[in-house]
């Protein structure tokens, strides 16, 4: 079992930048594989970005590469998202995300993930 909770969301404005957290309880955080998804008002919950436990290696979505860099401290047993450039596209709530299993097929896919966070709000404003 692991409990996640995120912290760092809040209002920028169009191309600023914010850092999102998840900090992750127990001592077996380096086991895990995490990941960020986010969702706007009326849509899915889509991915975002993923790094694995082993050789940290990340995953982002088309729509984020470039932008956003998707980091861990398993020490502190937390991940980070650096989000740089931001846009009004990207307002909505961020999910973390954690699992014990990594596949990388199916890295973007929020059903295998087993443990999520609460969430933190990101508004961008134009």
């Amino acid at each position: 079992q692991v409990q996640l909770v995120e912290s760092g969301g809040g209002l920028v404005q169009a191309g600023g930048s914010l850092r999102l957290s998840c900090t992750a309880s127990g001592r077996t955080f380096s086991s895990y594989a995490m990941g960020w998804f986010r969702q706007a008002p009326g849509k899915e919950r889509e991915f975002v970005a993923a790094i694995t436990q082993s050789f940290g290696n990340t995953y982002y979505a088309d729509s984020v590469k470039g932008r956003f860099t998707i980091s861990r401290d398993n020490a502190k047993n937390t991940v980070y998202l650096q989000m740089n450039s931001l846009k009004p596209e990207d307002t909505a709530v961020y999910y973390c995300a954690a699992d014990r299993w990594f596949i990388a097929a199916k890295v973007a896919d929020r059903h295998e993930y087993n443990y999520w966070g609460q969430g933190t709000q990101v508004t961008v404003s134009s």
